[in-house]
């Protein structure tokens, strides 16, 4: 019985012996100690499909049933057919888990075999497991509960603000992936602008991103460009989420002045990463300017506790006049941006 996308790697068969394939093997247990479940079937079991897996003679497969309460996760029929050929124990897999992932996993079996659920059904589990496991997507969704993944879509946009919001979605595949690209995005521009050491898997871990999502990043943040494309970016964007990309390209593009939302630190790192500068004599020198009145910046607090009486007025001369000369330059490359 394979694992199923959407169950937690803790939410599966534990503490169950496995045959050679690793598949976990049955262990017989007593009927009368199993009880029925949580199931997606809305009518409950069918007397019809029960009388016919009694009066089979070929051995059917094992049950699901929880192991905590023994609860029936997948095969009521298959239980209620053996009590009828007086049988008192059954096979069974064991399933650990939580209640949600419980039901998703009774749908997810129900889905694949034995009577199928009925289109209503199968809307309704759908309706259920979008309100237990947002972070799937519509696709892994709709592979859960056997319908269309636009089905899923609607049924998502009909139940609105009545469900919970998660930053990335699970695939399908497995894969996690950011439910806004652009979100993910600004995620890894912040991370490199505060940890421009950290690498670039651990960025797009972090950030639900692929590392070559975060290289593109990287090299747009060097050359002075906003982190999302503006491509990318939709006519109709929310207005958190237009403030934050402002807020993003602001920092990702050093322009020096008050109220600058970073350090000295930050923004001569952004420029020391560019090849513009560092690959030219001219750039190295400027880098190098840079690099010197950012070490004193740091200084500058010990350096005015220091200050010897008699000297303070010529400094605080020198002082606004190399603020006036920074300032100047200043407004010269703002005008040219």
């Amino acid at each position: 019985m394979a694992d199923l996308v959407g169950v937690d790697a803790s939410s599966r068969q534990e503490q169950q012996p496995r045959a050679a394939n690793g598949a976990p093997e049955p262990v017989t247990v007593p009927i009368a100690s199993l009880r029925a479940g949580d199931s997606p079937r809305l009518t409950g079991t069918s007397e019809a499909h029960v009388a016919r897996l009694a009066e089979t003679e070929t051995p059917l497969p094992p049950i699901l049933v929880d192991r905590r309460t023994k609860c029936v996760v997948d095969g009521m029929h298959r239980l209620l057919a053996a009590s009828r050929q007086g049988r008192e124990t059954i096979e069974v897999v064991f399933f650990h888990g939580s209640e949600q992932d419980l039901f998703l996993r009774a749908v997810q079996e129900n889905v694949q075999h034995g009577l199928p659920l009925s289109q209503v059904e199968r809307q309704a589990a759908a309706r259920r497991l979008i309100q237990t496991h947002p972070h799937l997507s519509d696709r892994a969704l709709a592979h859960s509960a056997g319908i269309a993944a636009k089905t899923v879509a609607a049924i998502r946009r009909n139940l609105g603000e009545n469900i919970g919001t998660a930053p990335v979605r699970v695939g399908s595949d497995g894969r996690t992936r950011p439910l806004d690209a652009g979100e993910g995005r600004l995620r890894a521009a912040e991370l490199l602008l505060r940890q421009p050491h950290i690498s670039l898997r651990d960025i797009a871990k972090a950030a639900g991103i692929s590392p070559a999502t975060v290289l593109d990043v990287r090299q747009r943040i060097e050359r002075g460009d906003a982190p999302v494309p503006e491509k990318a970016a939709t006519a109709r964007r929310p207005a958190v989420r237009r403030n934050r990309e402002k807020r993003a390209a602001e920092a990702a593009t050093p322009r020096p002045g008050p109220g600058a939302p970073y350090g000295p630190e930050v923004a001569l790192n952004v420029l020391r990463r560019d090849p513009s500068l560092r690959n030219t004599e001219h750039g190295r020198a400027i880098l190098r300017l840079l690099h010197l009145n950012a070490a004193a910046s740091a200084r500058l607090p010990d350096l005015v506790g220091a200050m010897p009486p008699h000297c303070v007025t010529a400094v605080v001369r020198l002082a606004l006049g190399y603020a006036e000369m920074w300032t100047g330059i200043a407004r010269r490359l703002d005008s040219l941006a």
